[in-house]
């Protein structure tokens, strides 16, 4: 047998540690090189990481929810050749099988051993490269190329599989249960599984965001019934078991004599949730900025009647079909224009060097709230993209945000951010600064008000008007008071008036 341990990659952008979030294969399946095997949680992103040598997977070497140091053994792989394609087709460990004792390998076997020599690469590294010129790399930052299959289970019929009584406990197969679903097979629906405790016991299909939501409520997934298509358990299916409990639930004190006691868990007064993932890290980068950069906040509220017409107008335009129009995209542009009329603003602070970096591009942050927490992905060069790109590239943004699936690369090299409250009826608010910039721009809701508007006779008139506030946060180590304003006026004039970017821009 020749076992080797897949370890822990360093995923970049400076982390250390990553949460084991679903196992992708289990012992006894078979996996190719670059197969994906694990899911993982960084402090920014979902990963899935793909596997750098063929074999058979002999053990886990760590469960689900723990989270591990980058170079940490996660899975140990037999890459011997013949090696088991199941755990019933493993040997005891130690044992030989007779007749084999000195024995040369076959031809095929000697064959298929050069084969997987090539290919496979230098063990817990990510970058090496295949027989084929592919590279091996964390999906998020390249292609992803295949997925690992299992193999269906030998007497998965009916009839109990034989077990090889010294095999170790973790290599040992639980016996067919002719009342529990079959296991699937390479046809099935690549979802991830939620394994529960005891052996043989049906697995509740959830994904990783889900998992995350019942985890922090206190639920038990194998209790929850699946509405999602084949039994896939959702978010509000989550949400209402969890709703449902709370309310049966009662207190201890009180309770009659013959009411037994509740179970501990669901539903304690007070729930400790820990603090990790991208929580963890927003909270550190909120804290140092917060500390580091000396705030300033200034607010204006502008008249965006002809903003909320013109996203009407291009919602029916043709150029605009199949993406998605609305007053963010509109900010978004008066940004762009704005910063080349006030470059001074895209620009950021080296106290090593006691310099002011001003960039000549434009990362432009969106801020976005996921289950895991606040993520501020970047569309890359804003500046230089059309009206209908910069609306494609923020729909794609938001849509992979919300699965869970920001790649690292996706939330690093931001210049300046928005943050929209306005989507929670919130009208504004001080936003603090995205660690690397030196401004963000917090949106407000768009409500009718009544406003003051001068007449084509002069006269002024009380009329309503779609109003709404912007609140510009700013480091005031290089961005002084009169240049944060002037900004901040050029972009609520625009909104007031989108003609001015044509002129502008």
């Amino acid at each position: 047998m020749s076992v080797k341990e897949f370890k822990l990659p360093d995923p970049g952008e400076g982390l250390t540690e990553a949460e084991i979030v679903t196992w992708r294969v289990q012992p006894g399946d078979t996996v190719k090189v670059n197969d994906i095997v694990v899911e993982i949680e960084t402090a920014k992103s979902l990963v899935e990481l793909p596997v750098p040598f063929a074999g058979t997977v002999t053990r886990l070497l760590v469960d689900e929810g723990a989270t591990v140091e980058v170079g940490t053994p996660i899975i140990a792989v037999d890459t011997a050749p013949g090696a088991p394609t199941s755990v019933e087709d493993a040997p005891a460990q130690g044992a030989v099988e007779p007749g084999m004792e000195g024995s040369p390998a076959p031809k095929l076997a000697q064959e298929q051993a050069a084969a997987d020599a090539e290919e496979q690469i230098e063990e817990g590294k990510i970058g090496g490269t295949t027989s084929t010129g592919r590279t091996a790399v964390l999906v998020g930052y390249g292609v992803k190329q295949t997925e690992a299959k299992r193999r269906p289970r030998k007497g998965s019929g009916g009839a109990p599989a034989a077990v090889p009584t010294s095999a170790p406990p973790e290599r040992v197969a639980a016996p067919a249960q002719p009342a529990q679903p079959a296991e699937p097979g390479p046809t099935a629906p690549a979802q991830p599984l939620q394994r529960e405790g005891t052996p043989g016991q049906a697995r509740a299909l959830a994904k990783p965001p889900v998992r995350k939501l019942a985890k922090d409520l206190g639920v038990e997934l194998s209790d929850v019934a699946g509405s999602g298509e084949g039994g896939i358990i959702t978010r509000a299916d989550v949400e209402a078991h969890a709703s449902t409990a709370a309310g049966a639930a009662e207190t201890d004190e009180g309770r009659p004599a013959h009411v037994a006691p509740r179970s501990q868990g669901a539903f304690e007064r007070e729930v400790r949730i820990p603090v990790k993932g991208v929580r963890k890290m927003t909270a550190q980068a909120m804290v140092g900025s917060a500390f580091t950069a000396p705030h300033v906040t200034e607010w204006v509220s502008v008249d965006v009647t002809a903003t909320v017409e013109l996203v009407e107008r291009l919602k029916a335009d043709r150029e605009f079909a199949g993406v998605k129009v609305t007053p963010l995209l509109v900010l978004a542009r008066a940004m762009c224009v704005a910063l080349r009329r006030n470059p001074g603003i895209n620009a950021t602070w080296d106290e090593a060097a006691q310099e002011i970096v001003q960039k000549s591009y434009v990362n432009l942050g969106i801020a976005a709230a996921t289950p895991r927490g606040l993520i501020v992905p970047n569309v890359k060069d804003a500046d230089q993209l059309s009206m209908r790109e910069l609306a494609e590239a923020i729909g794609a943004l938001t849509a992979t945000a919300r699965e869970g699936r920001t790649p690292p690369a996706d939330m690093a090299g931001g210049t300046i951010t928005i943050t929209n409250v306005g989507v929670f009826g919130v009208d504004s608010g001080t936003p603090i600064i995205n660690p690397g910039e030196s401004a963000i721009l917090c949106f407000g809701q768009i409500r009718r008000m009544p406003w003051v508007v001068q007449g084509a006779d002069g006269t002024e008139q009380v009329v309503p008007r779609s109003v709404t506030q912007l609140a510009l946060s700013f480091d005031h180590r290089l961005i002084d008071g009169e240049l944060g304003s002037r900004f901040l006026a050029d972009v609520a004039a625009i909104l007031h008036d989108p003609a001015r970017g044509l002129v502008w821009g």
